[in-house]
């Protein structure tokens, strides 16, 4: 299937709609970061700071023959810095969190997990943002394009393609930048008007 992320509006009226939700961090932290679904599973409290305001991916976890395993990035390891209103979000869900503790039949100290403490199944965390984008009515998408989505929205917000790329995790700015030429030819053309106006206020 091919990539197809959400416009800015669009994500802005998910991430409304999913306000209250139980996993409405996770939702927000995987539009904010573009993490892959294993890294966001497999994100454990001792790789955030939230006085930071950063977030460290180490691990992931990811679904083998039916069966969940602990993994690595699929490039490197790399810090991501957060925005206020996530890491406020993250506090929150921290609170909510230690409620639900007791609860727990373990404790592996991740972010995102079940009410019973356990890492939650790839497939199963795709389908609950699946559902989740169904009843707020907007066009569905993968949750791996919450990722294009991140990307797209940097790209066109002026963020350099070498800090866009660092934040995904790719390879180099150059796989970057060959994923994403299609957002540019707009971009490009703001530029050419903004340096026609800059030269004509000097003649």
């Amino acid at each position: 299937m091919q990539d197809r992320g959400w416009e800015a509006d669009e994500l802005a009226a998910f991430l409304k709609s999913v306000e209250g939700d139980r996993l409405e961090a996770a939702w927000r932290v995987s539009a904010m970061t573009g993490m892959r679904r294993g890294e966001m599973l497999g994100l454990c409290w001792a790789a955030v700071d939230l006085g930071q305001g950063r977030l460290a991916v180490r691990n992931a976890i990811v679904n083998v023959a039916y069966e969940d395993l602990n993994s690595t990035p699929k490039n490197q390891a790399r810090v991501i810095d957060l925005d206020p209103l996530t890491v406020t979000m993250l506090r929150e869900h921290r609170r909510r969190q230690d409620a639900e503790r007791d609860g727990y039949e373990s404790d592996e100290g991740l972010v995102f997990c079940r009410e019973d403490g356990s890492p939650i199944h790839p497939q199963s965390f795709s389908q609950v943002f699946t559902r989740a984008v169904e009843k707020a009515g907007l066009r569905v998408i993968r949750l791996h394009d919450l990722r294009h989505t991140h990307a797209t929205i940097a790209v066109k917000a002026g963020v350099p393609v070498k800090g866009t790329s660092e934040r995904l995790g790719h390879e180099s700015p150059a796989f970057t930048l060959k994923r994403y030429a299609h957002v540019m030819p707009g971009m490009q053309a703001e530029a050419a008007a903004l340096i026609a106006t800059e030269l004509k206020s000097h003649a």
